[in-house]
């Protein structure tokens, strides 16, 4: 969670959230209501020991509710290789940079007609997408300043139930239980967008002054040893910082490392194939993200159409589906 406005070193920035993850308690559903959450905290669908602070408070991350864009066409200020989260429902495309994501992690959009809720969560490299209908009324979501599993989990407007980000599920609140359905998208190269989508839109700052966008405040994580703000168990036979391929389609969830995809691929399982390209930059590497190393691009589709998947963090896929194999390159 990009708790702090301005890019820290990388030694600055493993001390602060060491330093953090000291000092966060256990959770306490009555303190949260002192905090001023008017969330129905009896129901829930998880112990509330797994929900720790990752230092904001609620909305200390500010979600997006008016994004602003400009034609693809008139954008300098992205690199070919920079992470863009590609949406096109009904002709409508827009891209989202993680340039700007990184500090708001939600952005609240209407496209093709569509009410979207389009999230990324750095800590797990998670980038998704939801029809933000709840019970078929449109709602708005923001942060909650809480993590699970290193997850962000972000809060509807209307309730204030709590929902975890990785599995689009209420897990606190009067909507526990309810999930959202997830839209198809793509982490994608801005390249490959542009590509693909010379007549679209690409969301930019509100206020360029806000935050120091094109900064990543994570330098160095996703080669780290272990992730921060995370006590469950590791995979025992993967690294957990490895880049692995979620898809949640078929009859059982899929996971597969982006390594295996890239040296064995495309791989076909369920009906779908999974595929790998070069050509987009880790957000989550250097200092700038248009300097970051290159992790590639991933694509699944049935029967040549894009179905909604997720390139996370091994970590993250053992600790939200612990009972899925993670398939392995023979290398690693």
């Amino acid at each position: 969670m990009a708790a702090i406005n301005t890019v820290f070193s990388y030694s600055a920035g493993i001390l602060a959230c060491l330093l953090i993850a000291a000092g966060t308690a256990f959770a306490d559903p009555s303190s949260w209501s002192r905090q001023g959450w008017s969330t129905d905290f009896s129901k829930h669908s998880v112990d509330y020991n797994e929900i720790l602070s990752g230092g904001p408070p609620k909305d200390g991350i500010p979600s997006i509710d008016n994004p602003d864009f400009i034609p693809v066409s008139e954008m300098t200020d992205l690199d070919d290789m920079e992470p863009v989260i590609g949406l096109e429902i009904d002709g409508d495309a827009r891209a989202y940079p993680l340039r700007v994501l990184m500090w708001h992690e939600i952005a609240n959009d209407t496209v093709g007609g569509m009410p979207v809720t389009v999230t990324y969560c750095p800590l797990c490299n998670a980038a998704l997408v939801f029809d933000r209908r709840v019970d078929g009324v449109a709602d708005t979501f923001g942060t909650t300043g809480k993590l699970r599993n290193s997850d962000l989990v972000m809060y509807d407007r209307k309730t204030e139930s709590w929902w975890q980000q990785f599995t689009g599920e209420a897990i606190a609140g009067e909507k526990t239980g309810t999930k959202l359905a997830l839209v198809p998208s793509r982490l994608e190269s801005w390249k490959n967008f542009k590509a693909r989508h010379p007549g679209g839109k690409v969301l930019v700052p509100n206020n360029p002054r806000m935050r120091n966008y094109g900064a990543n405040p994570y330098q160095g994580y996703d080669t780290l040893a272990r992730p921060f703000l995370f006590s469950g168990e590791l995979p025992e036979d993967i690294q957990p910082m490895a880049r692995v391929v979620v898809v949640r389609d078929g009859v059982t969830p899929i996971v597969v490392s982006m390594l295996k995809v890239r040296e064995e691929g495309p791989i076909e399982r369920q009906g779908l194939k999974i595929a790998w390209e070069k050509g987009q930059a880790s957000a989550l590497d250097s200092s700038r993200i248009s300097a970051g190393r290159d992790v590639g691009n991933i694509t699944v589709q049935r029967g040549g159409k894009d179905v909604p998947y997720d390139v996370t963090f091994a970590f993250v896929a053992n600790a939200f589906l612990p009972d899925t194999k993670i398939e392995k390159a023979a290398s690693e």
